[in-house]
């Protein structure tokens, strides 16, 4: 029997936003309720980031973050970037064409981090982490909704290698560099206080040369659109690989401090991927060891964030 998904999907695309950001903000009330794992997970996550404040409006940001995606994968994409009704630091992107370098955009899971890179890529090319999701109805949708100037690679090492040839032809690249990676792609650091295993990749890829942007899409009130956002690095990567990859995560927890309500906090950033080790036991905290993903409402493709090509996977 086909399945129902790809059905309720196309429904969803055709709703107005605004009316999608509401049907959301319940539908993240409604998964708080019904999954103490998410409830744990997501208490847990913005506690140990000092941000409890902002805990309310962020369970509802939650579920907007997962009902607006059938718009943002399936309608066109003219009609998806009009959705961006302001840009701030376009300037940097405009610098780093005319010194005719690449841009590795780093995004974490927040704000919509999905209409990033079709912004992007509606201008120029792009090529995004891509893992396919483990629900095969998912993938098409995904992988048909794209301009033709939005690339997948796919999340191995010949993935890995489209990624540096797109850099040093000047284009660019996206990744969330907060998404858990696979074991031994990499390492135990801290990220808001708490050994965190962080991906090594983005780190690598600076290596080349690129202009290296943080980027978000806040979500406007009402359904209004979004403001993209993007800002340099506060200050070089230097040092190794690992001290890179720690001011990455720096980097990462002071983007998300301008934003915390729209932070995936259920999002189980602190688990310890299949067949890794876990971090040294004199600084693991309460649930670092976690191997499971939580039920959580943000995506519908996984709890790693799996099928997802924003400024991105």
């Amino acid at each position: 029997m086909p399945s129902p998904f790809p059905v309720a999907f196309k429904v969803l695309a055709r709703l107005p936003l605004p009316l999608l950001h509401n049907l959301g903000a319940l539908a993240g009330w409604l998964a708080w309720a019904l999954s103490a794992t998410y409830r744990r997970n997501f208490s847990t996550h913005i506690e140990q980031a000092g941000m409890t404040q902002a805990k309310a409006a962020a369970i509802a940001e939650a579920g907007k973050a997962l009902l607006e995606l059938p718009k943002i994968w399936l309608r066109p994409q003219e009609e998806v970037v009009g959705r961006v009704v302001r840009v701030s630091g376009w300037e940097l992107v405009e610098d780093a064409w005319a010194a005719g370098r690449g841009i590795l955009f780093l995004t974490p899971h927040l704000g919509c981090f999905e209409i990033t890179a079709q912004y992007y890529a509606a201008r120029q090319p792009m090529t995004v982490l891509y893992r396919r999701p483990k629900q095969d109805w998912l993938a098409p949708l995904i992988e048909e909704g794209r301009g033709a100037n939005l690339k997948l690679a796919p999340a191995d090492l010949s993935g890995v290698r489209r990624l540096l040839k797109a850099l040093k032809s000047g284009e660019a690249v996206g990744m969330l560099p907060d998404q858990v990676p696979g074991k031994g792609e990499g390492a135990w650091l801290p990220f808001f206080g708490r050994p965190a295993y962080t991906m090594t990749l983005a780190a690598r890829l600076a290596e080349t040369g690129a202009t290296v942007l943080l980027a978000y899409a806040e979500r406007l009130h009402y359904g209004a659109g979004f403001h993209l956002k993007l800002f340099p690095l506060s200050v070089p990567l230097e040092g190794d690989l690992m001290r890179r990859a720690a001011q990455i995560n720096r980097e990462l927890e002071s983007l998300i401090r301008q934003c915390p309500e729209q932070y995936l906090w259920g999002y189980n950033r602190y688990k310890v991927p299949a067949g890794a080790e876990p971090p040294p036991s004199d600084q693991t905290g309460p649930a670092t060891s976690e191997r499971s993903e939580p039920a959580s409402p943000p995506s519908p493709v996984g709890g790693r964030g799996e099928g997802k090509p924003g400024i991105a996977s």
